[in-house]
């Protein structure tokens, strides 16, 4: 059976993405000990079935910050505003694209 495809012209994170697609997030913040997990939780909310591998870090050229990307595979624009929503609402997470 071949996979459903929708494309959501809607604007927001995924504009003009069909899903299912992979995607990655990427969330910002102070280089604490436990904010690469704190973003691996809050995404694996909405995306259980995150791949070995899929998630990265880097930290700023000071070491003062640290952005973490996990790579999904995204079921739709709503999953993607949900992910971006939480993200958003933690107070350690400082920016997020």
């Amino acid at each position: 059976m071949a996979e459903d495809k929708t494309t959501d012209p809607t604007s927001g994170p995924g504009k003009g993405f069909d899903f299912p697609c992979d995607y990655a997030v990427k969330a910002m913040g102070l280089a604490e000990e436990g904010f690469d997990e704190l973003v691996v939780s809050i995404v694996r909310r909405h995306c259980p079935d995150i791949a070995e591998g899929a998630v990265s870090s880097r930290e700023s050229s000071g070491g003062k910050y640290v952005s973490v990307t996990v790579n999904i595979r995204a079921d739709s624009h709503d999953q993607l505003n949900r992910i971006y929503q939480d993200l958003s609402d933690h107070d350690k997470v400082l920016s997020r694209l």
